[in-house]
């Protein structure tokens, strides 16, 4: 029977220092699914993005709280999930008060503290954001963004 999927799930404490050990395991699966330096350097980025997201707000300072990380490793993609139990925020609220948060805007447009969300969605081939006690950000990162159908047409995957 053959595997759709390999995955690997790890979990860290919510604190600064392990964030680096999450982009070293992300490096390692990126580069044995066969991803571009440049491709591996962006899941990098959008990766810790999200873990330093959860690691600076997801938890009161008094309060300890761990960060998951899933990866799902497919044959054309990457799935990543980066999930705290901590405080939740309200998405659409955020992105009002960081300024303008769309693709046609440039990153010195954004307010502080919008940069993470932003950069995530630029970086990564589609993203999801999930409130709902904690936070889940699911990135999905495609190994070829180009790919040829029956017909020899080649069709570009879109970021969301």
């Amino acid at each position: 029977m053959k595997r759709l999927a390999d995955y690997i799930e790890m979990k860290s404490p919510a604190k600064p220092e392990y964030v680096g050990i999450v982009r070293l395991t992300l490096s390692g699966i990126a580069s044995k699914m066969g991803y571009s330096y440049d491709d591996i350097e962006d899941l990098k980025i959008a990766v810790s993005e999200a873990c330093t997201n959860a690691v600076q707000h997801a938890y009161r300072a008094d309060k300890n709280g761990e960060v998951s990380v899933k990866f799902g490793m497919f044959e054309d993609r990457l799935e990543i999930t980066v999930t705290d139990q901590g405080r939740s925020f309200d998405i659409e609220k955020e992105q009002k008060n960081i300024g303008p948060y769309s693709s046609k805007y440039t990153a010195d447009q954004l307010t502080e503290g919008g940069l993470g969300l932003y950069l995530i969605e630029t970086l990564m081939d589609e993203v999801n954001v999930q409130i709902d006690p904690g936070v889940t950000v699911s990135m999905i990162k495609f190994l070829n963004r180009e790919r040829v159908d029956d017909d020899t047409t080649v069709q570009k995957y879109k970021a969301y």
